[in-house]
């Protein structure tokens, strides 16, 4: 963390708390849609069973492996789908879609992270850390809040307050920016300043008073 220690007014935030997935990273689902078209299914089919309720909930809480995931994920298609192999096809499409980070996002954040604390805040599995340094991000924030490692998952308030502690400050003077409504919601309600992130300029237009 750089010092901040140069005579700049206080910013209006103690730290911003960021979500990782369809934010700070994206994934390309081509492929995926591809094998479900040749499977006659409708595109988003295999994402729909992945993470419906409870079926997402064990890999985010670090109770099983990905892969464990993904074949339970084959078990939800296999009434949708010809045969057994096909499932299996779309599951691990699923699970090994290729991502790439959001470089608009990653200069915003490492420019915000000058001037305060940022904590990665993520419902994700085991893998997320290593994700990151593939995607030369080891180094993007002050702490990474991975679901699957500390056993909570948003929008569990304690995942929150976790992540507001590591970042030395209280919710009140957080900024929380996640795509998923329920998730800032559960922010909101703390007290936090919050995003919901829908593009880049959602982000770029909260953190501006960092900038000033």
């Amino acid at each position: 963390m750089t010092d901040n220690s140069n005579g700049n007014a206080r910013p209006p935030f103690g730290a911003v708390l960021c979500d990782v997935d369809n934010v700070v990273r994206s994934f390309d689902s081509a492929r995926l849609e591809a094998l479900e078209r040749a499977a006659g299914i409708a595109e988003g089919t295999t994402k729909k069973v992945a993470f419906a309720p409870g079926m997402d909930l064990p890999l985010l809480l670090g109770e099983i492996t990905s892969q464990e995931w993904a074949e339970a994920v084959a078990d939800g298609l296999a009434d949708l789908v010809p045969e057994p192999q096909t499932a299996y096809e779309l599951a691990r499409a699923l699970l090994e879609s290729p991502f790439h980070a959001d470089d608009e996002v990653v200069a915003l954040l490492r420019r915000a992270r000058i001037r305060v604390p940022l904590v990665l805040v993520s419902n994700a599995a085991l893998e997320l850390e290593s994700d990151l340094d593939s995607l030369g991000l080891g180094d993007l924030a002050d702490h990474v809040v991975n679901s699957a490692r500390v056993g909570l998952a948003k929008p569990d308030p304690r995942i929150y307050h976790l992540a507001a502690d590591l970042a030395g400050t209280t919710p009140d003077r957080c900024l929380f920016i996640d795509d998923n409504e329920e998730n800032v919601a559960a922010a909101k309600a703390l007290g936090m300043h919050t995003v919901h992130y829908r593009e880049p300029k959602d982000l770029e237009q909260a953190l501006q008073p960092l900038f000033t």
